[in-house]
């Protein structure tokens, strides 16, 4: 029978934790078999992971002392596995009876053994569709991101997120989101997991990339879903969430670009970056947002410059 791993990382998920765990054990499971549940909590301080052991789930909860990102914690979880399938899953998700059984059945099939990453649908409160998948960044991708041309132009500027297509089909994709990741066990110790150069950001669009140059193809699945939030705890930091994401794809930059489209993206991501951003938000009359820009591209200047000089 085949065999699922599902990995969580948690950081002060709070209810959300438990309101997956639970949808999890109300899925459908002909033809396999959950193994594991692993959660990997990045040092919470909300009790988040305690009082789960009333759930019925092949639970494991590894506890970090302190917050080791996300790339890291994936790894964690999945070390030791002997399931033929790893699952990662965000916490603010909740699955419905089929979100396990129909991808791994897709996977199965023996027209399909080229598939090596698949995603599904993720749906909102209400029910709409998010826009999950994604193209490969490119230079110019990151450049039309950086000054806002993909969301003032759309049809000129396109955005390497897929938000003109309506993901209400099956297709073959670059990559899908990682709050719903789901891969063969064997890619993932090939590829030797998640570069933990990441903290958090990119570091799935990376793993998607490397799958794809070893040749496996990436699915989006439209024919089941998911619920997914969205935001998830992140909304809670926004600066640090711009401070990662910024320091997160200079790294993406630098490992996949040429040095010197990965120089232009960094120094596009320092001086151009804070003052479009700067625009927007005192465009909208929103302090808030301008207050969180400054300090997410203060610490983005600060640790680069601490990095430069620790470097000498």
């Amino acid at each position: 029978m085949v065999k699922i791993d599902i990995i969580i990382v948690n950081w002060n998920a709070g209810q959300q934790l438990r309101e997956c765990l639970e949808s999890i054990g109300t899925t459908e499971s002909e033809g396999f078999e959950i193994s594991r549940v692993v959660i990997v909590d990045n040092a919470s301080s909300d009790g988040s992971v305690d009082g789960l052991d009333d759930l019925s789930l092949p639970l494991t909860i590894i506890r970090n002392d302190i917050n080791r990102g996300f790339a890291v914690a994936c790894n964690q979880g999945v070390k030791g596995s002997v399931a033929d399938y790893v699952l990662f899953l965000n916490p603010d998700t909740r699955l419905f009876k089929d979100s396990l059984s129909k991808p791994l059945a897709f996977m199965e099939q023996q027209d399909n053994q080229q598939v090596g990453i698949v995603g599904i649908q993720l749906v909102g409160e209400s029910g709409q569709i998010s826009r999950t998948c994604a193209r490969f960044p490119t230079p110019g991708s990151f450049f039309t991101k950086i000054m806002g041309l993909d969301r003032m132009f759309p049809n000129f500027f396109p955005s390497f997120f897929m938000n003109n297509w309506d993901h209400g089909q099956t297709k073959e994709v670059d990559h899908v989101m990682g709050a719903f990741l789901l891969t063969r066990h064997c890619i993932f110790e090939t590829l030797g997991g998640f570069d933990e150069r990441f903290f958090v950001y990119f570091e799935d669009v990376d793993f998607s990339l490397r799958a794809n140059e070893c040749g496996w193809k990436t699915i989006y699945l439209a024919n089941t879903q998911a619920y997914h939030k969205g935001g998830g705890t992140s909304d809670k930091v926004k600066a640090s969430r711009l401070f990662y994401t910024l320091h997160s794809r200079i790294k993406y930059g630098y490992k996949n670009f040429g040095l010197c489209s990965a120089t232009f993206l960094l120094i596009a991501t320092l001086f151009l970056e804070p003052l479009a951003r700067l625009i927007l938000a005192l465009g909208r009359r929103s302090g808030r947002d301008a207050l969180e820009t400054l300090e997410g591209c203060w610490r983005l200047w600060v640790t680069l410059t601490t990095h430069v000089f620790r470097s000498r």
